[in-house]
């Protein structure tokens, strides 16, 4: 039985991981609206058996990312502006409750952790405005700027004690993080350090957090994810998260 449940888990993982490559490639851009894709030709260019394969483009099929045209011939969708704020809706509810989860289960040390994180970010943002303003390279500092704000991200799902949900979270994202991080890079390489002082949101949520107020996280999260991920303010913010990033809930 022990093996059989093994085998069973390594399948899912598979097929979890190849539906994730395909889904980025589409995002990116990498797999172009119209572009025709076959089970054979996806198997190969990532490695894997067709298995996962199929079930990764029945599961990007449901979603509206590919559309079957033929027996054989299945296509990626041309995704309307109406489908990406459905779908960007759906992330910022799913979000919300990773927020709300996180002030009901977050522990001790865990919420100390968030503050310990924001100090370290907050040295880092210093730093950073110092040398832009000193005309000097801030690239790595940057780097390890984004890093940390991964850690808070990280945390803070980690207190929502619900991995399910937060992998329903990364599953509906509108943006992958390489995709955040570019966009929030190209805005500081263009001079807009705007994008990273922002920390007001990531201490309110901390503090929500340690009142147990899951109203008050919930809410603070949808409204900063509604502002980046719904347009109604340039994407921006510290990396993203599934219930702690500015841009990202």
């Amino acid at each position: 039985m022990t093996g059989r449940q093994l085998r069973t888990l390594t399948t899912e993982t598979l097929a979890d991981r190849t539906y994730r490559a395909v889904r980025d490639a589409i995002r990116s851009g990498e797999l172009g609206p119209g572009e025709k894709i076959t089970e054979r030709g996806l198997a190969e260019r990532l490695s894997v058996s067709p298995t996962p394969v199929r079930e990764a483009i029945r599961r990007l099929e449901r979603e509206g990312l590919l559309d079957r045209t033929g027996p054989r011939t299945i296509v990626v969708s041309a995704l309307e502006d109406s489908a990406l704020q459905d779908l960007a809706e759906v992330e910022v509810a799913l979000r919300g409750l990773v927020a709300r989860f996180a002030a009901r289960h977050g522990t001790g040390a865990q919420l100390d952790r968030l503050d310990g994180i924001l100090d370290e970010a907050d040295d880092l943002l210093i730093l950073i405005q110092q040398r832009s303003a000193q005309q000097r390279p801030v690239d790595d500092h940057i780097g390890a700027l984004l890093d940390t704000m991964q850690q808070f991200n990280d945390t803070v799902n980690a207190c929502a004690h619900n991995p399910v949900l937060v992998g329903l979270v990364e599953q509906t994202r509108v943006f992958s993080r390489a995709e955040r991080r570019t966009r929030l890079l190209e805005h500081i390489r263009a001079g807009d350090l705007s994008a990273l002082d922002r920390y007001g949101y990531h201490r309110a949520l901390v503090r929500a957090l340690r009142d147990r107020d899951a109203e008050a996280a919930e809410r603070i999260v949808m409204e900063d994810a509604r502002g980046g991920l719904l347009g109604r303010r340039p994407l921006s913010g510290v990396e993203d998260t599934e219930a702690g990033g500015r841009d990202s809930a």
